[in-house]
């Protein structure tokens, strides 16, 4: 052999070297994991990061996604309990835990996870009626999320949600349920409006009546306030009328004249102020009224007497001529 066949020898030794290295060494990304088959079987899984294998003894099988993933069920047609028929639509999150037994155990998992989930949800809407399928949509997550997680565990499968995005009933259906709706509204709508009426009117009749009350105490404080005037009044009339009687008997006829005449003057301003008078006729003058005085005076003098006058004339003012000693 020449130096060039030699020379070729170690080249060819360095290449099957570093295919051999090449071929031993995996590197494996986060959130993957790779399944080692021997001789085509199963041997171990690799982990994300460096990995080793024996060359042209052991392969790489799968790369398992181990990260949670989305599933995206097709719209599909279901009946209700109540024989109506409902289209939903829903998605589907898992996780794979044992990427061997994702691959080994189940030929297609994405195909098996949907077909799965479509079949549950047939169950649970069958078994509940359209109203109940409408207004319980976390019941029925929490259902399939049961029976799927149950289901799908010796994949080595984690089903870690199932979210119905939409329920849509047949439109007739829909047009019912949205009078239905509307009729109810209108029927809670016109109960508050009727209860705010009957609460204005309990709040107006409360307030009237208070106003009512305080009405009726400010008519009685008034009505004891007159009262009591009205007695202080007579009181002071009462003794006016004691002290002309008292300046009457000692024959002080000034008193008398005084009081007759002022109420001879008050009946005269009363028959001038009534509301009914049109023209008063008066006839008389201050001349008149003087005169009237004076007549007054006579009458009680034929009452008391003149000697009583008299003597309380010669009582009070002395005469002129006479001396002190007469």
């Amino acid at each position: 052999m020449g130096p060039y066949g030699f020379d070729i020898v170690v080249v060819a030794l360095v290449a099957l070297v570093i295919l051999t290295i090449a071929l031993g060494v995996r590197t494996v990304p986060q959130g993957y994991n790779y399944t080692v088959e021997r001789f085509g079987r199963y041997s171990r899984t690799l982990g994300a990061g460096l990995g080793l294998i024996v060359p042209y003894i052991d392969r790489v099988g799968h790369k398992v996604n181990v990260m949670e993933q989305v599933l995206d069920i097709p719209s599909q047609e279901a009946i209700t309990k109540d024989n109506a028929g409902v289209r939903i639509d829903a998605a589907a999150f898992f996780q794979v835990l044992d990427a061997a037994k994702a691959r080994y155990e189940v030929a297609s998992l994405d195909d098996a996870l949907m077909v799965l989930t479509m079949t549950n949800i047939r169950t649970v809407v069958g078994s509940m009626d359209l109203d109940q399928l409408l207004s319980h949509r976390d019941e029925i997550n929490e259902r399939l999320l049961r029976v799927m997680d149950a289901a799908a565990s010796p994949w080595g499968v984690k089903v870690t949600r199932i979210e119905i995005r939409d329920i849509l009933p047949p439109a007739d259906i829909a047009g019912a349920m949205n009078r239905q709706m509307k009729a109810e509204r209108e029927k809670r709508a016109a109960v508050l409006e009727a209860e705010g009426l009957r609460q204005a009117d309990i709040l107006k009749a409360e307030g009237q009546k208070q106003s009512q009350i305080l009405a009726a105490e400010g008519r009685k404080e008034a009505a004891l306030r007159d009262a009591e005037a009205r007695e202080r009044l007579a009181q002071a009339e009462a003794n006016a009328t004691a002290m002309v009687s008292e300046a009457i008997s000692r024959g002080d006829i000034q008193a008398a004249n005084f009081l007759i005449a002022e109420r001879y003057t008050d009946a005269l301003k009363a028959m001038a102020s009534a509301p009914n008078s049109k023209v008063v006729i008066v006839p008389i003058e201050a001349a008149a009224l003087a005169g009237t005085v004076g007549g007054i005076a006579q009458l009680t003098k034929a009452v008391f007497g003149e000697e009583a006058i008299e003597s309380r004339r010669a009582g009070s003012v002395p005469a002129a001529g006479r001396s002190p000693g007469a």
